[in-house]
């Protein structure tokens, strides 16, 4: 029997198949753009484990094919005899990918008797240091899967490694696979952040060296931001040289800390090619700088060392890093720097005495000090080696705590009490946009604090800015919420000099499960980001004026021929046909999630309003299925 349809239950289903698409993350890529080319794939039935290597020496950890466990097939990789929870299959990328560009790692995984395997990336720069980030964490029992975990490089990183650990147990992978990710664009048809704030102070990121690496990143940074901060490559566990360290100790000096800035070399490259004005971070911190550090002879185990050696180590370690900049990199506006960090508790007290591995809430520093004593020599031995123009700041997250608050302004005031040692104060502002009314802190309890740091006269920089929400149903709630921290921040515009955010997209975040920043993964602009823009008026520089000026002549000589040219409307991606994927395509324009050159913009305007909406994607609808001819088209003729 033959089937017939009726035009409106086609259209009824027409329509449920384009809100369908349109539920699904968007991405505006062309297809060339969409590459995702499998570098490597393997289920392992071939028996061939020859692309994997083991962490440690090659009488520990051995890489088999076993048919002891299997996701599909029969049989997995197997590494065995692992007597380091270190020890594991290792993946090396740099020999079969490209430096700059974004690659995607899927697999399988599994424990022996319970799964807890982390998987991670390791490089090494080009002073011979290795650096390790953790990707994922799995948990569980039985077989657990990654999907897509972005990994990418630069030219100077070598021995570039994906590679699994934890346990001691065998470690079992199955079904892995490396592909190249899709390459994003950032939108150009968006006004510029720095530019929309041009009238306020800085619009800063932070970026660590692998989220650099892909050339979408840095087109969306020299778009969007006039300031740059190192994520984690001028913190004192990537500068310090420990190898020079020890070889200098070993001739009886072991008060003068080598340092290397070949972490950093990407971003501070980066930065000077592109002129982008840099805020350091950070000298003096309990975090991320090494036990050793504060031991004698830089032995991990030894004794720690005496108030005198440590003012001398911190004297030095801070004139080594100066120097280095003023050495490698006298071109980059280094125009500010964090001192030191995080050293009063939400209660208004100072850290507990002890290392970090003894308890997140301690600190070295007040282990040797006894007290925050040593934050006043900090700020002396930063005002005597800084570059001339960086003023130097001390920065607290959770700033907005009362007792916090209180804290860390009287520390500012008595340390500056003899002179002007401290410029400013960094706050953090890693904020929780939550759902409205929950946010935490709420607008006005932040408002109250910004208002009394601003009140102390000293420079006030938010330095690393980010608002969370646990899911996209609540990217309204978080935009509204960045509109009101910001329209409190600008409020302020004549104290504060710099607002950082912290990241560039969601998926690069260090709270990237809950989207805490203004651009999506595939770049595109959030709702956030409209509504921090909302109402700044844009002052257009000579540049743009002058591009407009001859956009306008070529628009005028070339306005009788477009007038004449053929328009197939509803043609929205431009291959000259009509169908469902133009509507599927519109809707993505409609949601802010593809952009159109002007030719489809105008194919697509169906109803002649100027604006393409939701009436022009049902009228589109109805040419499909004949309930419109297109000669009747547009309809506003």
């Amino acid at each position: 029997m033959k089937k017939t349809t009726n035009r409106k239950q086609m259209l009824a289903a027409l329509l449920a198949l384009t809100c369908t698409a349109c539920a699904v993350p968007a991405f505006s890529v062309s297809a060339e753009d969409a590459d995702t080319t499998v570098i490597y794939s393997s289920d392992f039935e071939d028996g061939d484990v020859s692309a994997w290597t083991n962490r440690g020496s090659t009488d520990t950890t051995v890489i088999t094919s076993s048919e002891d466990n299997a996701v599909s097939g029969t049989k997995s990789l197997c590494a065995g005899e692992r007597s380091k929870s270190w020890n594991g299959p290792a993946f090396r990328l740099d020999d079969k990918c490209e430096p700059g560009t974004a690659y995607l790692v899927s697999a399988q995984v599994m424990g022996q008797w319970y799964t807890s395997v982390t998987v991670s990336f390791q490089y090494t720069d080009e002073s011979g240091e290795q650096h390790y980030e953790n990707l994922a964490n799995l948990n569980g029992n039985g077989w657990q899967e990654v999907t897509d975990l972005k990994v990418s490089y630069t030219e100077d990183m070598t021995d570039v490694y994906v590679y699994f650990e934890g346990g001691s147990d065998n470690i079992y992978i199955d079904d892995f696979t490396l592909k190249a990710a899709p390459v994003f664009h950032p939108q150009t048809d968006i006004v510029s952040l720095k530019e929309a704030y041009a009238g306020y102070f800085k619009i800063g990121t932070a970026v660590t060296t692998k989220e650099l690496a892909p050339s979408s990143t840095k087109e969306l940074i020299l778009k969007h931001f006039n300031s740059i901060t190192p994520g984690n490559e001028m913190k004192p566990d990537a500068l310090l040289d420990k190898n020079a360290c020890l070889a200098l100790a070993e001739e009886g000096d072991d008060e003068n800390p080598q340092v290397s800035l070949a972490s950093a070399r990407s971003i501070l490259n980066f930065a000077r090619d592109n002129n982008i004005p840099v805020r350091g971070h950070v000298l003096v911190w309990h975090q991320q700088t090494p036990t050793w550090f504060f031991k004698e002879n830089y032995d991990a185990e030894g004794e720690w060392v005496s108030k005198e050696k440590m003012l001398a180590r911190m004297e030095n370690y801070i004139k080594n890093v100066f120097a280095a900049i003023a050495e490698e990199y006298p071109d980059v506006n280094f125009y500010a720097f964090d001192v030191v960090n995080e050293c009063w508790l939400d209660d208004g007290n100072y850290r507990k005495a002890g290392s970090q591995e003894e308890g997140s809430a301690n600190s070295p520093w007040v282990k040797v000090f006894g007290d925050n004593s040593f934050i006043k020599p900090a700020f002396e031995f930063a005002k005597k080696y800084a570059p001339e123009g960086c003023k130097l700041y001390y920065n607290d997250f959770n700033e907005y705590m009362p007792q916090k608050t209180d804290a860390i302004i009287k520390m500012a005031e008595e340390i500056n009490a003899d002179g002007h040692y401290i410029d400013g104060i960094g706050l953090q502002s890693h904020l929780d946009a939550r759902s409205g009314s929950d946010a935490f802190p709420s607008v006005n309890v932040y408002k109250k604090a910004l208002d009394k740091f601003c009140a102390t006269g000293l420079d006030i920089q938010v330095t690393e800015l980010d608002a969370t929400v646990n899911d996209t149903d609540h990217f309204a709630e978080q935009a509204q919420y960045y509109s009101d921290i910001m329209d409190a921040i600008t409020e302020h515009k004549d104290e504060i000099s710099s607002v950082v955010f912290w990241g560039t997209t969601d998926d690069m975040s260090w709270r990237a499960s809950k989207y805490p920043l203004l651009f999506n993964e595939d770049y595109t602009a959030k709702p956030a980001f409209d509504a921090i823009v909302d109402g700044l008026e844009v002052a257009e520089s000579s540049e743009t004026e002058t591009e407009s000026q001859a956009e306008t002549e070529t628009e005028t000589e070339t306005q009788a021929d477009s007038e004449t040219e053929e328009i197939i409307w509803g043609d929205a991606d431009g291959n000259e046909t009509v169908n469902i994927v133009d509507v599927i395509t519109l809707n993505k324009v409609i949601f802010g999630k593809e952009n159109l050159k002007p030719e489809q913009v105008k194919s697509i305007d169906v109803n002649q309003n100027n604006i393409a909406d939701s009436t022009d994607s049902l009228t589109i609808l109805k040419l499909i299925v004949g309930l419109i001819k297109a000669e009747n088209l547009p309809l506003a003729e």
